[in-house]
């Protein structure tokens, strides 16, 4: 059984600059309700025809898992596994849109075929030809935590040796317009958006990997006991004291329910923790906690966690931080811990 499991590598297209880590010096501001992940130029990497044969989030995950392998230096992994919250609703809307006007009877099936859930995997697992393991996990804000814990049990049970782990969700103005209607979106202090981020998980050790992934555990309507005895846990198998965890990032969108839930929480698991956010620079969505993954992965990597980051202002720079705690929660139901820490690189 591998003793450790690592992050060698990951990528993101998100609000801030795509395929770059920019964010940690020069961020993007935003103060729209809603907004859309700034695409990279795909002239470079897909031949016309391509680029418009496939819909946004899947130009997205394909070039995100070329990305990721590259650096990895892993052709084919030994799994694909993706979380997405509601998959691919651009080509949803486009067929049931034409359902609409056309009736039933001049549907285009690529706009069908392109609307499920696990198009993404699949298209990915096709393009490196991946004949291995492949799922996708649609469990609204606890998406990518499913996927990354599929892939954290195959690798430490030795079933596989490595793992493409990704997060994907995309958002229409028409769809973010329902979303309004349904919540208080309006009480954000972020701002919606869309998620694009993958990670190489191996057991594989090497001077260039990002970071170790500890431990992760999901929870549904837990009580307090029961997260801090899970946490506990964790930093025992870690071999990490209390007093290591530099920060604990956590998922609060600024919502006054969201912030009130996080604030009891967060009082009781990590008494007197520095806590970190990210939605306000990279917004929310139902995959968002693969971007907290991806955030805490680099700044652990860097030995550098910038001002920008900090929940409260005041703060300098940190540096040096070898262990990340990484808590979500959503709608006070679903709740996950992730334990990240520091390779010494």
């Amino acid at each position: 059984m591998p003793e450790h499991i690592y992050i060698s590598a990951a990528k993101q297209i998100s609000a801030q600059s795509p395929l770059t880590d920019d964010w940690l010096t020069h961020p993007l501001r935003y103060h729209e309700s809603f907004v859309p992940a700034v695409d990279p130029d795909y002239k470079p990497y897909f031949p016309s025809n391509t680029a418009r044969r496939l819909g946004k989030i899947l130009r997205r995950a394909l070039l995100i898992s070329r990305q990721v392998r590259d650096a990895a230096g892993i052709d084919a992994p030994d799994a694909i596994i993706t979380g997405t919250g509601f998959g691919c609703i651009e080509n949803t809307e486009t067929f049931l849109d034409a359902m609409v006007k056309e009736g039933e009877s001049f549907l285009k099936p690529t706009h069908f075929m392109q609307s499920t859930h696990n198009t993404i995997s699949s298209l990915m697992a096709i393009d490196c030809r991946c004949h291995g393991y492949n799922m996708t996990y649609s469990h609204k804000a606890l998406s990518f935590e499913c996927a990354l814990l599929d892939a954290f049990i195959h690798l430490k049970n030795g079933e596989i040796t490595n793992a493409l782990v990704s997060g994907h969700d995309e958002l229409t103005f028409s769809f973010h317009t329902i979303l309004q209607r349904l919540t208080r979106l309006e009480a954000i202090t972020s701002f919606c958006s869309e998620t694009a981020v993958g990670m190489m998980l191996t057991t594989q050790s090497s001077e260039n990997v990002l970071c170790r992934l500890d431990g992760i555990e999901t929870f549904y309507r837990p009580d307090m006991c029961r997260l801090k005895q899970a946490s506990d846990r964790m930093l025992a198998q870690a071999g990490c004291r209390y007093g290591e965890i530099a920060a604990v990032v956590t998922g609060c969108n600024g919502m006054p329910g969201d912030e009130q839930a996080y604030n009891q929480w967060c009082e009781g698991l990590f008494p007197g923790k520095t806590q970190l956010r990210y939605k306000h620079l990279f917004g929310d969505s139902c995959t968002s906690s693969a971007m907290s993954v991806y955030v805490a992965a680099t700044c652990l990597h860097c030995r550098h966690i910038p001002v920008h980051l900090f929940a409260e202002n005041g703060h300098a720079a940190l540096h040096g931080a070898k262990h990340l705690m990484i808590y979500h929660q959503s709608e006070n139901k679903t709740h996950s811990l992730i334990l990240l820490s520091s390779c010494g690189n």
